[in-house]
């Protein structure tokens, strides 16, 4: 009986088909790049203070006088959600008196914005912020509104694995990029905030939903040398490129309703990629539609310029691992032991740790000193370098060590920008960029870190348990962001804490490090520091002539 690899194998490993399919499915996620960032700029909030009516009778003295001073970043600036009480001021203005030199401004009673806001158009034409007045009394809505976002994602995180298992992979991609796209574009229309956050949930659902379809195409297509390199380079790189795209948009489109046409248009031409990705080979073989896998098999076949074999699949020789009847296995298996359950508590808590600092950082570049935009950009670019490093520490380097040094290097730096003097506010960029550069290669390591600790019968749960706990965090995230209304050093010292004191706790993992994956629970690694009754060894004896697995064998999954 031969497996998938061994029927394709003639087709190699690195041909013109699968570098085509490797570039098709990455780009295919530059779309997600802009469009889950794009957030930030959407929900921009520009400088703004209390309008005053042109009808209101003042003179020009108390009209200069009328909004509060307060001081911001070492600067006076007018109140942004208070004014004098108009009414007063009138009076004064009809009785000739002078503000400062007859009447003491401090003692004057405030009242809130009756009239509205105005706001400056120095960065922003237009957000929905400035379009609903989503500021004072209701600026919790645009954090809420990014936290939507991630509910989004957390619910098309759940169905999309279930959806590309029924419908098949290429479907599900297509169907769900153009959902993506779909209500971007109507989110344009967008008459009031309750419309736009609705439209927002269903853009998250459809953006992870095609990501997590186009991940798991690109894994069952390509070969096992291609894949872990397909996951952290091909994949991530290329939602970075959107990323990086993303503010160079927004720097020439300031109106967020134009700015979101434009971030639809790349998903429309991803429309063409329909002709040119195929369907999944072994997603049809497992729905016994062999006849469909081998026109795409002898297509790649002459595309490589390899003459196929007279016949490629034979039911009766294949084997269908779908078809194999295991044990079944539950969430609760995730908890049965000491050792998995501290495996997995322990997971939860880095995944929340790694996503709050990722997306927090992410979400605060309109908070650093100097231009939004080349902030925005420096957060991207940052990643890319991330992902190469990550991709090198999987290669050559422990995890529990690269996992604890990413961490450790994103949370320390984060925790010295409250000691950079005002002055030197690019340094405390600078530093920002660092923490976003260490947190980011955390984030690519932990998916693979996660997957090699699980055994091979409850893996997939163990992934997406940790993986829902990522999502929770990036719920979380838009709030540790809001907290710097009130303390601006506040978000990096409560994420610099939480990544050092995760780095600590990632030192207590086990090192799965060119160790054999583990099949069963009773083969997991120990968690170290803790005490087992019965500790059964979870050394596994490698057959004759087995080699022992490297990375990319060790976590081809």
């Amino acid at each position: 009986m031969r497996d998938y690899e061994e029927v394709t194998a003639f087709l190699g490993e690195w041909g013109p088909f699968q570098r085509l399919i490797f570039f098709l499915l990455s780009a295919s996620i530059i779309p997600n790049g802009f469009n889950g960032m794009s957030v930030v700029f959407l929900t921009g909030t520009p400088e703004h203070h209390c309008r005053v009516p042109d009808t209101a009778n003042l003179s020009s003295a108390w009209r200069n006088h009328s909004l509060p001073l307060v001081r911001q970043d070492g600067r006076e600036v007018p109140h942004s959600c208070r004014r004098y009480r108009l009414a007063t001021l009138v009076n004064f203005s009809a009785l000739g008196l002078e503000p400062v030199l007859d009447v003491d401004l401090e003692r004057l009673e405030l009242e809130r914005c009756l009239d509205g806001w105005e706001f400056s158009r120095d960065v922003y034409l237009s957000t929905i912020v400035t379009e609903w007045n989503l500021v004072c009394e209701n600026d919790w809505k645009p954090p809420l509104t990014i936290s939507l976002f991630f509910v989004g994602v957390l619910l098309g995180s759940f169905i999309s694995g279930q959806l590309s298992d029924r419908f098949g992979r290429k479907n599900v991609l297509f169907v769900t990029m153009g959902m993506q796209t779909g209500f971007s574009f109507l989110q344009i229309f967008s008459t009031n905030f309750e419309m736009f956050t609705v439209l927002f949930v269903l853009v998250g659902m459809g953006q992870i939903s095609n990501y997590v379809a186009a991940f798991v195409l690109g894994t069952e297509i390509l070969g096992k040398s291609v894949r872990i390199i397909f996951a952290t380079l091909g994949v991530c790189i290329f939602y970075a490129f959107g990323y990086m795209v993303l503010p160079l948009f927004a720097y020439f489109i300031r109106d967020w309703r134009m700015l979101l046409l434009a971030l639809t248009g790349p998903g429309v031409l991803c429309a063409a990629l329909w002709w040119f990705i195929p369907e999944s080979p072994r997603w049809l073989i497992s729905q016994g539609r062999y006849r469909e896998a081998e026109v795409i098999i002898r297509k790649a076949a002459k595309i490589n310029g390899i003459l196929a074999p007279s016949t490629i699949f034979d039911p009766s020789e294949l084997q269908d691992l779908s078809s194999k009847k295991q044990q079944s296995y539950r969430i609760l298996d995730l908890l049965r032991t000491t050792n998995i359950r501290t495996i997995t508590v322990m997971s939860i808590i880095l995944w929340l740790t790694i996503s709050v600092g990722y997306f927090g950082l992410s979400l605060d570049t309109p908070n650093l000193h100097g231009d939004i935009y080349v902030n925005c950009f420096l957060s991207a670019a940052v990643e890319v370098p991330a992902y190469v490093l990550a991709w090198l520490l999987l290669q050559h380097v422990p995890r529990r060590y690269s996992m604890a040094t990413a961490l450790f290097l994103g949370g320390s730096v984060l925790l010295f920008v409250q000691l950079v003097p005002p002055d030197l506010y690019y340094l405390a960029t600078v530093l920002v960029m660092v923490g976003k550069f260490g947190i980011t290669a955390a984030f690519s390591m932990v998916y693979v870190y996660t997957a090699e600790l699980y055994p091979t019968v409850v893996r997939n749960m163990g992934v997406g348990v940790s993986s829902t706990a990522s999502r929770l965090g990036s719920i979380l995230s838009p709030y540790f962001i809001y907290l710097g209304a009130y303390d601006r050093f506040l978000p990096y010292i409560l994420m610099g804490s939480l990544t050092i004191l995760t780095a600590i706790l990632t030192l207590f993992f086990p090192e799965s490090f060119g160790i054999p994956l583990p099949d069963t629970i009773d083969q997991m690694l120990r968690v170290k520091g803790i005490k087992y009754r019965h500790a059964p060894s979870h050394t596994r004896i490698l057959k004759d002539g087995e080699e022992s697995p490297t990375v990319l064998k060790s976590t081809a999954f």
